[in-house]
């Protein structure tokens, strides 16, 4: 049985999950201490937030509340979406608390902040949060793993398909940051590759309330496709003001790059329905995600977004590696990881490349109209699986230091 014990850490919110069995004499401390750092209370705080904690804590549930005979600890605290924040949040927790793994990890900015940290000191860093590709692409390292997606496969999936319906002149509204500027990149590449043109860009504060003038802007450009590159709260108002003007009403498209389940209950199915995007994950994939998902929901009362699954079947996934060969010393578990398939609730025959790519299907799905859906969580329906080789940035094109491509 996982005993949970709070306490305070500087301005950290920590948990601690303890299990008693014996010590394994490979385990630093006796003990496999994770961090799972996330935007607890801004933009991010209802696709991935608080709830993410419940979905580590399933994982630990599921591997019998330890491994190798150590103790499993975890910490958490809120990031606030400030690199600087973050990174003083990591460096405690390595040089306090010796912590092997930190997971959640959702702006890029934070993101990449963190793994600087982890790969100086040798601890490993499971990325289900951020987007931005250039996490294992220029910015790659032996010590980080990026799970859930990417704005490389979220724009290849939305952008081709759209533009290949007869969709050709887009207008890109991003936000302004690294995010954004990575989201963008990867929107105009597609939209170029496939024979369509960008007719306007804007970029927006983060966080931002007031889409007035971006909306207007884009509307005026006379563009077929407007692309929101941004996420959480961002892309719920950008859409809202967009209703508010009548711009889908009045033909033109509006295409989330990264969306959430949550967005769509905020947003609701009235003003959602028809809008298509890229999942890493949805709760219907199959039998096994669906009844996974409906625990996560007795558990907390929400359905898990992608990012709650990702963070559960890479939690999961690195606690059997630990378990597997005894040990917590990070290459080691990392190459533990990269040699073992992932087959769970999140992905089937997935696989780690040698950039920290965890490879797996993606998917191309379509809002239901209020008509369409039995209940209140039957959100989406299935356009296309995108299969795990065509759904990421390949390996001949990266950037990443690790990879050999023949450059």
């Amino acid at each position: 049985m996982i005993k949970t014990r709070q306490f305070a850490l500087g301005t950290l919110a920590a948990s601690v999950l303890l299990a008693s069995q014996a010590g394994a004499t490979e385990i630093t401390d006796n003990e496999i201490r994770i961090g799972y750092l996330a935007d607890m209370s801004g933009v991010y705080r209802d696709p991935i937030g608080p709830l993410g904690l419940d979905a580590i804590q399933m994982a630990i549930e599921d591997v019998g509340g330890s491994v190798a005979g150590a103790d499993i600890v975890v910490f958490s605290a809120d990031d606030r979406n400030s690199a600087d924040v973050g990174s003083s949040v990591v460096r405690e927790w390595i040089d306090e608390r010796n912590v092997d793994m930190v997971t959640g990890l959702v702006a890029s900015s934070v993101t990449l902040a963190a793994v600087r940290l982890l790969e100086e000191e040798n601890r490993l860093g499971l990325v289900n949060g951020a987007v931005s590709s250039g996490v294992t692409n220029e910015s790659c390292s032996p010590n980080h793993i990026h799970w859930v997606y990417d704005t490389w496969a979220m724009s290849n999936g939305t952008a081709r398909a759209i533009t290949q319906e007869g969709n050709p002149n887009w207008y890109l509204l991003s936000a302004d940051y690294s995010f954004g500027h990575a989201l963008e990149s990867d929107v105009e590449r597609v939209v170029l590759e496939n024979g369509g043109t960008i007719v306007g860009k804007a970029r927006h504060p983060f966080p931002s309330t007031d889409f007035s003038s971006f909306m207007l802007q884009a509307q005026a450009s006379g563009a077929d496709v407007i692309a929101l590159n941004n996420a959480g709260g961002d892309t719920i108002n950008a859409i809202a003001t967009a209703s508010e003007f009548g711009i889908t009403q009045a033909g033109q498209i509006l295409a989330g790059m990264v969306l959430f389940s949550t967005d769509i209950r905020s947003i609701g199915l009235e003003d959602a329905q028809g809008l298509q995007f890229t999942k890493a994950w949805f709760y219907d994939r199959d039998e096994e995600s669906r009844a996974w998902a409906e625990r996560f929901r007795e558990r907390t009362g929400s359905m898990p977004t992608m990012v709650h699954a990702g963070l559960y079947s890479s939690t999961l996934h690195y606690l059997q590696a630990v378990d597997a060969i005894g040990t917590d010393e990070a290459q080691a578990v990392r190459e533990q990881m990269a040699a073992t398939p992932i087959n769970d609730i999140f992905a089937t025959g997935g696989y780690i490349r040698e950039d920290g790519r965890m490879v797996h299907d993606m998917y191309l799905v379509e809002v239901k109209s209020p008509e369409e859906a039995v209940d209140e969580d039957d959100l989406f329906r299935l356009v296309r699986t995108i299969p795990a080789e065509e759904a990421f940035r390949p390996l001949s094109d990266s950037q990443c230091h690790l990879v050999n491509n023949g450059a």
